[in-house]
């Protein structure tokens, strides 16, 4: 049998890891970037990549930026975050808006067509968690739904 080096090659029960903070640690590493690498598989525009994808979805959730903010944000130098909005932009998905008042100053802004990739992406990665869901426990989907607050309190810190 071909294993993923995330998989668990002992099927056997998990251990108690209340106590054991370097093996809850990894158990939970490896269940999240595998459902991370599930999730971004579900996406519109299969030659999208997650970095291109992660513009989009920045510009959705907070509006326009510039280059300089949309680089800050996304924790990458400015020349590659230009490379990144040229593709997206000859792409389609996005537009960039010269500054009314200051000429040098360029906003960068969703297209309609860029707000549907990120839509239908969404929707699918949404109806991928749905669908995993309906086949757990209702003990199980409460169980996640707590998981899901306090994994966000962590990744928030």
């Amino acid at each position: 049998m071909v294993r993923n080096m995330n998989d668990r090659v002992d099927e056997s029960p998990l251990p108690d890891l209340s106590h054991d903070f370097s093996a809850a640690a990894s158990e939970l590493r490896m269940a999240t970037f595998r459902l991370a690498r599930r999730l971004r598989a579900q996406r519109a525009v299969d030659t999208m990549s997650d970095g291109q994808f992660a513009v989009l979805a920045a510009l959705t959730v907070h509006g326009a930026h510039t280059l300089g903010q949309l680089a800050d944000r996304e924790r990458v130098t400015a020349p590659s975050m230009n490379r990144t909005v040229s593709l997206l932009e000859e792409a389609g998905y996005i537009s960039r808006i010269p500054d009314e008042v200051d000429r040098r100053r360029v906003t960068i802004d969703l297209t309609d067509f860029g707000r549907t990739i990120v839509d239908e992406t969404v929707r699918r990665r949404d109806a991928f968690v749905e669908e995993a869901l309906a086949e757990l426990s209702a003990e199980e989907r409460d169980t996640l739904a707590r998981a899901a607050v306090i994994m966000r309190k962590v990744a928030d810190r």
